[in-house]
């Protein structure tokens, strides 16, 4: 795993060389080991390598053809390159390293854009081909790879890369926050937009390719990810799932540099485990909480089953709030999902030891792992009631002040379109659009969001419409993002085996039923998981990574760091913070559970504190 930043011909950059190593500097996290740059008088690029496979200066990039006619810089890992070496070397390509990412570029020469079909693994990467004068962008179909760009600068040539601070060291960038993005963050908790915090710079959606040629851009969708399911057996599938993921792992291992894995009570990174016996695993809780906020002792207790070593960290809420300004910077936009903090950490304990981790993420969206995809059993029975009374109640209800019962009654009457907006709902957009002030508050709205994810799955039932949802928007946006950014910042690479082309494929034919089933999420995988785990790591509920920010905020000391900030000038220009102060001041005083919405809005002020405050 690297990290890679470009540009094209542009009149504000007198000196490419000496721009393009300033911006590598900036993200020499993502590859720590060498640098490379390549400059012609169209494009100029810049690579920071992180060794993984091939060790030797052969793997060092920019990497090219035989003919040097196409350049690559490559971040990423194909699992699939020693099958596709074998191809093209039949073809007639003669390699010059052992690397996996020198198949990109000659299958890119034997296969054009068709060679996106062909790779398994995690990418982004940049072929230039000198000839052709044409620069091709790709991203791989679950978006575990970050890619950004952008045309916003002072003379409209075009920047691209792997994070988006390296763009801040170039004359050309205009570094501007983007007011639209403020309003539809405070109740997604991540940058739901394809266009970021910082105006006119976009990400690369996962699935999708660019070309640029002539200063015109191009970009298209080369694929998408459909639930077809397929009738057959829960044995079947359980019996396909031992086999897949378990092959998926093996793939997912394959490394020059040491491997472990992250390890907590739950069952994705349980299986995962089970499956590498890797020789450590990594672990995080949190000091003073036990049960709920600390599930160490699930994973030392798993580990010891199975022969490894685990190592964990335990942190306190004085490591968070310092460290959370590193952790928005590396970020590169306001991201408030709790477990960005504990994941920093672990990322950290982890990278003393190895240099590559497995970890569980995906699966809950393929395999239908959320508590909000099931029902509860009081849903159920109000459901069975008819549509037609249930809507006018929930339309009734919505307009009373919220409590238990009202939401209840509101949800009850709802379309999941309406209802589900994915994993997170921090601030109800009211709420959302009442505490800023203009421009901020007229930003886009939910709906314009996630109407068009959900029409591309109109004929779906319930479950597999929000999985789908959560595959657009909340995997790549919140989930991925932030395992790339924390593991990252430690110049750690992190794969995700559940998110395989060949686990995907299977996941998507499994009926709902044997997804979730009224009583239990994920079942067909927890059915798999048997093989190798006992039924208490198989069936234990998921927790993910909770963080006891509600209590911390109760406390006095973090009452006042948190107050300041709410009150500080540049808070003013954003918020009404009379109504931040008075969520603040109910909360600390146990009238109403206002975490989460308080610690979003200190989130995006930090970060704004990072980048120019």
């Amino acid at each position: 795993m690297c990290g890679f930043v470009g540009f094209s011909e542009t009149s504000a950059v007198a000196d490419r060389i000496a721009t393009i190593r300033d911006m590598m500097n900036t993200i020499v996290h993502r590859g720590p080991d060498s640098e490379g740059w390549y400059s012609d008088d169209q494009i100029t690029l810049g690579f920071r390598r992180l060794k993984i496979i091939d060790l030797s200066d052969s793997g060092s990039q920019p990497m090219y053809n035989e003919d040097r006619t196409k350049v690559l810089v490559f971040n990423g890992e194909i699992y699939n390159y020693k099958q596709l070496r074998e191809e093209l070397i039949a073809c007639g390509h003669r390699f010059g390293s052992e690397t996996d990412s020198e198949v990109v570029i000659h299958g890119y020469e034997q296969y054009g854009i068709d060679i996106l079909q062909r790779l398994r693994g995690m990418f982004s990467f940049a072929i230039w081909d000198v000839r052709e004068k044409t620069l091709f962008i790709a991203r791989d179909i679950f978006g575990i790879k970050p890619l950004y760009y952008t045309r916003h600068t002072t003379d409209g040539s075009f920047m691209f890369g792997s994070e988006i601070k390296a763009f801040a060291k170039s004359p050309a960038f205009i570094k501007e926050i983007n007011d639209r993005a403020l309003k539809p963050y405070l109740t997604f908790q991540y940058s739901a937009l394809d266009e970021t915090f910082f105006r006119g710079v976009y990400k690369l959606p996962p699935g999708h390719y660019m070309l640029y040629r002539e200063k015109t851009l191009e970009i298209k969708s080369y694929h998408e990810h459909r639930f077809q399911s397929e009738e057959d057996s829960l044995e079947h599938y359980v019996g396909r799932i031992r086999e897949t993921v378990s092959e998926s792992v093996q793939a997912h291992r394959v490394s020059d540099v040491k491997v472990g894995a992250f390890l907590s009570g739950g069952i994705d990174s349980s299986y995962i485990t089970a499956l590498l016996k890797p020789h450590k695993t990594f672990s995080v809780g949190f000091k003073d909480y036990e049960g709920i906020f600390n599930e160490t002792v699930h994973a030392k207790a798993l580990s010891d089953m199975l022969g490894i070593e685990n190592h964990r960290v335990i942190i306190d809420a004085d490591e968070c709030f310092d460290r959370l300004p590193t952790i928005q910077y590396h970020m590169d936009e306001p991201q408030s999902n709790p477990s960005a903090v504990p994941l920093y950490f672990l990322s950290e304990l982890a990278s003393r030891h190895v240099t590559v981790v497995l970890s569980g993420e995906g699966a809950d969206e393929i395999f239908g792992g959320y508590a909000w995809y099931s029902k509860t059993p009081a849903m159920r029975k109000y459901e069975a009631l008819p549509y037609a009374l249930r809507r006018p109640v929930s339309r009734i209800c919505g307009l009373l002040p919220a409590n238990r019962l009202t939401s209840f009654l509101v949800k009850g009457g709802q379309k999941v379109e309406e209802r589900f907006i994915g994993q997170a709902h921090v601030f109800d957009e009211r709420d959302a659009a009442a505490v800023l002030k203009e421009p901020y508050r007229s930003g886009p709205t939910v709906r314009s969001v996630t109407d068009p994810v959900y029409a591309q799955a109109a004929d779906e039932d319930d479950v597999t419409k929000m999985q789908y949802l959560d595959m657009k928007l909340w995997l790549p946006g919140d989930i991925l993002l932030k395992a790339d950014k924390m593991s990252m910042a430690h110049s750690l690479e992190l794969r995700v085996p559940y998110l395989d082309k060949r686990v995907m494929a299977l996941a998507q034919k499994l009926p709902a039923r044997y997804r979730v089933d009224g009583q239990q999420t994920k079942l067909a995988l927890r059915k798999a998981a048997l093989a190798e785990l006992p039924a208490e790591w198989a069936n234990r509920e998921k927790v993910g990574f909770p963080v006891p920010i509600r209590f911390w905020l109760r406390q006095e000391k973090y009452y006042r760091l948190v107050r300041e900030m709410f009150e500080s000038e540049w808070a003013k220009r954003f918020f009404h913070t009379e109504m931040l102060v008075r969520l603040l001041d109910e909360h600390r005083a146990g009238k109403r559970n206002h975490a989460r919405q308080i610690w979003t809005a200190y989130v995006f002020l930090v970060w704004y504190g990072v980048y120019f405050g």
